[in-house]
């Protein structure tokens, strides 16, 4: 797996990395969102230069313009909740991509600190020779996002796999090391310290669907 870090680099990035985890910020819901839709966009930015380009002509009012644009095309896809937000972020610069959603939650059957990934809902567009972008904010056990990768592939064989994470865990990043193609990239703003007991991350910053979209029950 091909692993990119951004925040090594001190970037506006980082800026926007430091509001969504301060407990102040994250008061103000419209703000968290709109700093993972940013984050997003970043992200899209970094992606796009090591994607295919294809060389076209475009016509202007004086003249042809020798240039490229994107060659494959990109579907987004999106683990609900949590990933709306991002998801929107990486749609403001790939705006012609095809876009899939997918539900994928922690399921407790004894009331404790184990669980079991549920995959359930789906929408999601052709993947068959396509690059496919899975975005999710938070890689913690890295069991949610093998979960639906594996889900997905039971329609289609993408060209490239891209996933990309805000905040990651060192468990998570490992875990799909083991169990994604070695072809995958893997997109990462931060690399965090490590996994609690209850398999969060720490020092994280907390839940991000419920700081994007409020509690849940």
């Amino acid at each position: 797996m091909q692993i990119h870090n951004l925040s090594k680099k001190n970037s506006v990035l980082n800026h926007f990395l430091a509001q969504i985890r301060d407990v102040n910020v994250q008061k103000d819901s419209l703000r968290f969102r709109r700093n993972i839709e940013r984050i997003g966009e970043i992200m899209s930015y970094e992606l796009s230069k090591i994607l295919d380009y294809k060389n076209i002509e475009i016509q202007t009012p004086l003249g042809i313009k020798k240039t490229s644009e994107i060659k494959n095309q990109l579907v987004i896809c999106s683990i609900l909740r949590a990933g709306l937000a991002l998801h929107q972020g990486f749609l403001n610069y790939f705006d012609d991509s095809e876009n899939g959603f997918i539900s994928a939650y922690r399921h407790h059957p004894n009331d404790d600190d184990s669980f079991d990934i549920l995959v359930e809902y789906q929408a999601v567009a052709d993947i068959e020779n396509k690059n496919l972008l899975l975005v999710d904010p938070m890689l913690a056990t890295g069991q949610s996002v093998v979960a639906v990768f594996n889900k997905l592939i039971e329609k289609g064989t993408p060209k490239e796999i891209h996933i990309a994470v805000i905040i990651a865990a060192p468990e998570g990043v490992a875990y799909l090391e083991e169990h994604l193609p070695n072809s995958c990239h893997l997109w990462i703003a931060s690399l965090d310290e490590k996994l609690n007991d209850k398999k969060y991350i720490v020092p994280g910053l907390g839940d991000a669907g419920d700081l994007a979209y409020g509690t849940k029950l």
